[in-house]
């Protein structure tokens, strides 16, 4: 089936720690300076453009100094809030040299659960993006947990780009990774791995040739991307997944090129 993403007005594009974040762990700055200059240009076309940025972590142990997380939950929160606000201080810099102003989002995933504050986090984005303003969602891991009887961490952001997507009823989500998309088995093993060019659904074997873990700055692997198509596939979306290397691949992806793997139902 031909890839023609002509209709897509609001896409939801997810970014990962390890697109923002180099190896040594200083800041890509190449790598957001793209970011925003694509957001902009095709909000500039007329899209409607949710970005969904990891790296609070990240940040965080770049601005202490520090090479890894650290143990102690309570510690993860506190660099996790100090990364927050230096990775939108940058965004918000970085964004405004192309005149496209940015907002930030914290959510749990109690406001997703309880109706009243759905209703509210909905309504945010609505009215953010009719200003023609680039909403910025994480989730707020400061104050995220995962306890029995009090959860209101979604996992990772791979799931919560997915829910987002869901939430806005966003036409595409592309999810950027550090791997060219969903191969039949691990690449980085078997010289002879395949990737998959488009799933119509999520099968056993999809999933089993998922997973791995991600990069030490992150929390996501490949199977949690699998299992937010499933989410996306619930509201009859869309998912594309591809490498997040050169984020200018995104304008070359909805022009019709056969980039990373398109996940689409029949």
């Amino acid at each position: 089936m031909k890839r023609n993403f002509t209709g897509v007005k609001r896409l939801v594009i997810k970014v990962g720690t390890s697109s923002l974040v180099l190896p040594n762990g200083k800041i890509n700055l190449n790598k957001i300076d793209q970011l925003a200059f694509v957001i902009s240009d095709l909000m500039n076309q007329g899209k409607e453009v949710i970005l969904v940025s990891s790296g609070a972590m990240g940040f965080g142990l770049n601005v202490l100094g520090k090479d890894k997380r650290p143990a102690e939950i309570a510690q993860q929160q506190a660099v996790s809030s100090i990364g927050q606000v230096a990775m939108m201080s940058l965004y918000s810099q970085i964004f405004s040299h192309y005149q496209t102003t940015v907002s930030q989002l914290l959510i749990t995933r109690d406001v997703i659960v309880y109706p009243e504050s759905l209703e509210n986090f909905t309504n945010a984005f609505e009215s953010l993006i009719k200003m023609g303003i680039v909403p910025i969602v994480n989730e707020n891991d400061a104050v995220s947990i995962e306890e029995m009887d009090h959860q209101t961490k979604f996992g990772d952001n791979d799931r919560l780009s997915a829910i987002v997507t869901n939430i806005t009823n966003a036409d595409l989500l592309v999810m950027l990774s550090d791997i060219d998309g969903l191969f039949n088995k691990n690449p980085n093993i078997y010289e002879d791995a395949v990737l998959r060019d488009r799933v119509t659904e999520i099968t056993d074997d999809i999933l089993a040739s998922a997973g791995g873990a991600g990069s030490k700055f992150g929390t996501g692997g490949m199977l949690s991307k699998v299992q937010s198509a499933q989410i996306v596939f619930e509201n009859k979306g869309q998912m594309v997944l591809m490498n997040g290397e050169n984020p200018r691949d995104i304008l070359r992806l909805l022009a019709g090129e056969r980039l990373g793997t398109w996940f689409k139902q029949e």
